[in-house]
């Protein structure tokens, strides 16, 4: 039976020209490394203005060698500096989302931040992030682009009104296989919604409990019902 993979993090800081990501990518899987998240972006500012930031997390077995993957990174002419780090599943770990206006985030996030301490406490990981945003193609946008965020488990709309073009955004995001809890709202939202709840603190509660891997809520268990 094949064991498990350890997941590993690295940041690299490297030459900002074409190539560099290939070459990276080739020790790497020389190494028998999966690369399972990657990001880059290129320094605007400080010590390394101009300089290309590469951070990735990849899957290595027990046969890989990750001190040596580390000395032939380094010995890439194009690279400059290599560390390792935990991942940011083990630091930050599943992260609820919560986006829609800066009252009723603001209550959402009261409820999530709470319930996550208690979770975390014993030693879960769960992070919370927020954005408040008016605007039905703004709030479309962000509600998208949930889909696209690494480790987004749930996502909380927080409102008066949403619908439109919103509410096609929630089905894609449900498609993805990420669930969605509205408060009760004027719009079409709520109908699209997994699960409904009036009072936004309870709302960031639910979320946080159907992201825990020991709380007994699972939204899948109360889905289309309103609370």
């Amino acid at each position: 039976m094949e064991p498990e993979p350890e997941r590993s993090a690295i940041r690299i800081i490297a030459e900002n020209r074409r190539g560099v990501l290939r070459d990276i990518a080739t020790v790497v899987a020389n190494h028998d490394g999966n690369i399972v998240m990657i990001n880059q972006e290129v320094f605007e500012s400080g010590p390394y203005s101009g300089m290309a930031e590469l951070y990735f997390e990849y899957d290595n077995y027990e046969t890989g060698d990750h001190e040596q993957l580390l000395r032939d990174l380094n010995d890439i002419d194009s690279v400059k500096d290599v560390r390792a780090y935990q991942p940011f599943g083990h630091i930050f770990g599943s992260r609820v989302i919560i986006i829609g206006g800066g009252a009723q985030v603001a209550q959402v996030a009261l409820g999530a931040v709470n319930e996550a301490d208690r979770h975390n406490i014993r030693g879960e990981r769960i992070s919370v992030d927020t954005i408040p945003l008016v605007g039905e193609r703004t709030l479309a946008l962000a509600v998208d682009a949930v889909a696209r965020l690494p480790r987004a488990t749930i996502l909380v709309l927080a409102g008066s009104i949403m619908g439109g073009e919103i509410s096609k955004a929630v089905d894609r995001v449900r498609d993805a296989g990420i669930p969605v809890i509205a408060l009760r709202m004027a719009g079409t939202v709520p109908e699209h919604a997994d699960l409904v709840v009036t009072d936004p603190i309870q709302a960031g509660v639910f979320a946080v409990m159907h992201v825990s891997s020991k709380a007994v809520f699972d939204i899948n268990r109360v889905k289309g019902r309103e609370f």
